[in-house]
């Protein structure tokens, strides 16, 4: 699946909004990305998650991670690709962890999902989760990189999607963002 393939999946679907959006990150933007528009369509999901696991399909993985709620939805549907286990984490009081009785297997082969980068922020954190474990990280995938920057999380890293979206800090919005009302979608417990 090319990168215009992933693009017309997220406009067909509605996923890309525009407006002045505070992202999870705490960044401001004037581009939204409502994943779930995506996630919720089970034919752009089902094309989403193949392309996720044909992008290490030949790295032995046999457990997929990814970040609740969206990645719940990827984990499983590239799971099912690649035919292994699937597991989430949550946040737990603002950290990430894994409940409801997961574990990870020592030496298991695991691919980190995640829906859309701006920071990269919950991948680090799964990656430090992942840590406590005997395991490795043979890669990590994305549907949306929008971090306008090179990400290193020590272990390959593939993008759907790159897509140049400006963010700002909190001090540095423009005035023409700062006039229309800010919306804050989805909520990650951070």
């Amino acid at each position: 699946m090319k990168s215009k393939e992933v693009m017309n999946l997220l406009e067909w679907t509605g996923a890309i909004m525009k407006g002045h959006f505070k992202l999870t990150s705490g960044r401001h933007s004037d581009t939204y990305i409502e994943k779930f528009r995506l996630l919720e369509n089970p034919v752009a999901l089902d094309k989403i998650c193949l392309e996720m696991a044909n992008q290490f399909n030949d790295d032995n993985i046999n457990l997929v991670i990814g970040a609740a709620i969206g990645g719940i939805l990827l984990s499983g549907g590239v799971g099912k690709y690649i035919n292994c286990k699937h597991i989430f984490s949550e946040r737990v009081n603002g950290n990430m962890e894994f409940k409801r009785g997961f574990n990870i297997d020592k030496d298991s082969n695991i691919l980190i999902v995640e829906d859309i980068v701006t920071t990269g922020g919950s991948i680090f954190e799964l990656i430090e989760l992942i840590s406590n474990y005997q395991a490795n990280i043979k890669g990590i995938v994305c549907l949306v990189d929008r971090s306008n920057k090179e990400l290193d999380f020590g272990f390959p890293f593939k993008s759907l999607l790159t897509l140049n979206v400006k963010s700002w800090d909190e001090n540095e919005i423009p005035d023409w963002l700062n006039k229309i009302a800010l919306v804050k979608p989805g909520s990650t417990g951070k």
